[in-house]
């Protein structure tokens, strides 16, 4: 067997091993934290984790195998471990940066929400005090 071919099929197991892998934690970590984005609202935050997963393999799995080519003739072994490290490492820098957007994003959102839940007093105003002067 060819070792170009031998260096793709390692890069597509570990890399759909790896994008399952990140996926299944964010999915179960990540529910607990939109649970709490969302207030609460359990059936919505399993929605929302449901179809985040979704794109996160779409976008992963999209670029794995875009990034699968590389144009290269793999000569020795040498060259299978070089070829491997480059792709893998880019993989592995695209699903890191993709997890850091989607707690930027959702901290953004949770924020947002602490925020308006703060503005608004606990107890309806019963009532005006005036100011009082020289007091």
């Amino acid at each position: 067997m060819d070792r170009t071919v031998i260096a793709y099929v390692i890069y597509l197991v570990v890399s759909i091993a790896l994008t399952i892998w990140v996926a299944r934690t964010l999915s179960r970590d990540g529910r607990i934290f939109l649970a709490d984005v969302l207030r609460g609202n359990e059936q919505l935050a399993g929605a929302v984790n449901h179809l985040l997963v979704v794109g996160f393999y779409l976008v992963n799995l999209g670029f794995v195998a875009l990034y699968l080519s590389g144009g290269e003739t793999i000569e020795n072994t040498r060259g299978i471990f070089e070829a491997l490290s480059t792709k893998l490492g880019v993989v592995l820098l695209v699903l890191g940066v993709m997890h850091l957007g989607n707690v930027f994003v959702l901290n953004k959102i949770r924020r947002r929400g602490v925020m308006e839940r703060e503005q608004r007093p606990p107890v309806t105003p019963q009532g005006w005090v005036p100011p009082t002067v020289g007091a």
